[in-house]
């Protein structure tokens, strides 16, 4: 069952995050500085919703931010060699954009309604090199911040969310994916993709 809809500012990037995710992100629009004071300056600190962006939409009316983005929680932020403000957050819950209101800023809130997240489910043993080459990429890129355990690497969900991070395709097959109820179409598309790179 989903969650009351909450207020949430919205923050689209090109860049990717679902929930069980980690980013690193620099901030030097002032409207964004002011997401980040307002949502570190609660305690706990307060989510901020990070959207995919619609290449196809407009952003006078709102249409190119994607419906579907993920509640992330600042874990962490620190001052840049450049002098710009780096911050780390994490992907905690997947939402639904229901309403769009813009600041003076140009900061935008949403209307979001928090999703029930995918049910953790094994990874069956033929899609193992999933896993396989998912640790690998994070071992090649330590940059990305992951350091999968192995749990992790046993669970088709989880896999599935990270691959959809770091796959550069259209972010609206991500948004019909990450929309389905469970991860079992997610594992279809990547097998799909696995079975054309080998052959």
């Amino acid at each position: 069952m989903s969650a009351a809809p909450i207020k949430v500012p919205l923050f689209p990037l090109s860049g990717h995050i679902l929930p069980g995710g980690q980013m690193r992100l620099r901030i030097f629009e002032p409207r964004y500085l002011r997401m980040v004071r307002e949502a570190c300056g609660q305690s706990p600190a307060a989510p901020i919703g990070i959207c995919m962006v619609n290449e196809d939409g407009q952003i006078a009316d709102n249409s190119h931010i994607h419906q579907f983005g993920t509640l992330c929680r600042i874990i962490d932020f620190d001052a840049l060699p450049d002098g710009l403000l780096g911050i780390t957050v994490v992907g905690e819950q997947l939402f639904k954009i229901n309403h769009i209101d813009n600041a003076i800023d140009g900061l935008r809130t949403g209307t979001a309604e928090p999703i029930d997240g995918w049910a953790a489910t094994a990874l069956p043993a033929d899609d193992k090199i999933l896993a396989e080459h998912l640790s690998a990429v994070y071992s090649s890129y330590p940059d990305l911040g992951i350091d999968p355990l192995p749990e992790n690497l046993a669970r088709a969900d989880w896999i599935c969310l990270r691959w959809l991070e770091l796959l550069p395709v259209c972010a609206s097959i991500k948004q019909r994916l990450v929309a389905q109820p469970d991860c079992q179409e997610a594992l279809a598309y990547l097998r799909k993709l696995v079975a054309q790179s080998d052959g």
